[in-house]
């Protein structure tokens, strides 16, 4: 099949998929890109389920930019705890401040503007400018990745600059039908729209995304049930498997950090972290990474200058964050 052909009918087949398989989450309700914006910060590398009250408490606390803008850090962090990255938040901020300040509080439509926010790549712009605006804007997350290189049958490496250009080519070539589809109809009034066709370019992207987590998911994909199966090089060819070819697993780093959970006259002894490092801002126990032979005597000894009256062990927290093996005694 020639590929604008085969374009046009993924195109088609999603369109007409994605309005009857969504789930209905409560970004999806609004078109307003200021809580989709919200909602795809929080998304970065944090699961659906566990942003939802995360985002609905946010919009009730924060419902306008004017409001993030304006908010205090610290009550930012408070909504924001459990959800992690906390880069994130404070980008999330600047971005709004960004906006207040030269864009006169109203969220900027043009992609370039989008792109320019803090905390704001070249994804989380275009699923902006295109779910929030409709704009023909191509987006490309590890869901897209999957079914892309499935449907396309392409063995390279997602993460090499020439495989990743083409599949941000694809999926351009897929949003920007989609967007002709709108175009078209805009012109010629020959049949009824139907219901969301006005929104041609949010729904192509969403369902891409849709697509991969809810059916070509990484492993055990439910390949009877898609809509693009009589499409898919990987179906065809039984290489479902073996896509998307990530290369080798990253090598586990084993980390161990001792934390001093230290008491006097009920009251508890915490720090803040200094600017610029992981979990800038946020209060914490004090807490110092420490070689597998270190006790916790001699690493408080030379940490806090003078030898500890007491210690025992409180509890120990073993927890991974991208690829480090955490393991925390307390």
């Amino acid at each position: 099949m020639p590929n604008l052909q085969k374009i046009n009918a993924i195109v088609a087949s999603l369109l007409d998929w994605f309005p009857r398989n969504a789930r209905d989450l409560p970004w999806r309700r609004t078109h307003d890109p200021y809580a989709i914006h919200v909602s795809e910060i929080m998304l970065q590398q944090t699961a659906v389920k566990t942003v939802i009250p995360f985002w609905e408490r946010w919009l009730r606390e924060l419902p306008t930019i004017d409001a993030a803008a304006n908010a205090n850090p610290d009550r930012l962090h408070k909504l924001w705890e459990g959800l992690g990255y906390y880069t994130r938040v404070r980008n999330l901020q600047k971005a709004a401040q960004v906006i207040v300040g030269k864009h006169g509080g109203k969220f900027p439509e043009n992609f370039d503007d989008v792109l320019a926010l803090p905390g704001v790549g070249r994804y989380t712009a275009g699923a902006i400018c295109s779910i929030a605006f409709n704009r023909p804007t191509p987006i490309l997350d590890g869901n897209v990745i999957r079914v892309l290189t499935r449907i396309f049958g392409i063995a390279g490496n997602p993460k090499e600059k020439k495989t990743n250009a083409r599949l941000w080519k694809l999926a351009e070539e897929l949003v920007f039908h989609a967007s002709r589809i709108t175009h078209h109809e805009t012109k010629s009034r020959t049949r009824m729209r139907t219901k969301g066709e006005e929104d041609c370019c949010s729904h192509l992207n969403q369902s891409l995304m849709e697509l991969g987590a809810l059916v070509c998911t990484p492993r055990n994909p439910q390949c009877s049930i898609c809509p693009v199966k009589k499409l898919c090089v990987a179906f065809k060819e039984s290489r479902v498997a073996k896509l998307p070819n990530l290369g080798p697993r990253e090598k586990a780093t084993v980390r161990r950090f001792v934390a001093f959970v230290c008491e006097r006259d009920g009251k508890f002894l915490v720090r803040q972290r200094p600017a610029g490092v992981v979990n800038a801002h946020l209060w914490e126990f004090p807490n110092f990474e420490a070689g597998e032979r270190l006790d916790a005597k001699t690493i408080f000894q030379s940490q806090f200058g003078f030898a500890a009256p007491e210690i025992a062990p409180l509890v120990t927290v073993k927890h991974s964050i991208t690829r480090y093996r955490i393991t925390l005694e307390a």
